[in-house]
């Protein structure tokens, strides 16, 4: 049989695992929960970036639709613009040309005119001079 020492020391060595196993339980214990605490925090934050990536994701296939139907409605007035343009020319092509006639019309008038002038200066100068000659001959100014 073992002495009452023996059994008393074999007691204190239990104690003592125990109390180490208990302290080893609490440091485990307060590992885990700051290992939870670190894993729900940055779940949540990984959450909360996947929403901010939802959100733009969302703001982004909102602004590529805006922008598809601008584009649509812009082709369309352009479409519209051109027609009336068109349009516009083909009525107003006859004035235009009508316009250039008159224009060129007027510039020959106008060159017509320059040339007849000229022609009636050089005869009045030509008759000039006859005349200047035929009045000193008459006078006999020679």
């Amino acid at each position: 049989m073992a002495s009452l020492n023996d059994v008393m020391l074999t007691l204190g060595k239990l104690l003592e695992g125990q109390e180490r196993s208990r302290e080893t339980i609490e440091l485990l214990r307060d590992d885990f929960q700051d290992e939870k605490k670190n894993a729900h925090e940055s779940r949540a934050v990984i959450h909360r970036r996947l929403d901010e990536h939802s959100n733009k994701l969302a703001h982004l296939e909102t602004t590529v639709a805006i922008s598809g139907e601008v584009d649509a409605q812009l082709r369309d007035q352009i479409a519209a613009l051109k027609e009336v343009v068109e349009k516009n020319h083909q009525e107003v092509s006859p004035a235009i040309e009508e316009w250039k006639r008159m224009k060129t019309l007027g510039v020959g008038i106008s060159g017509l005119i320059a040339f007849s002038g000229l022609t009636i200066g050089t005869v009045i100068a030509w008759f000039g001079d006859n005349a200047v000659t035929a009045i000193r001959h008459w006078l006999k100014l020679n």
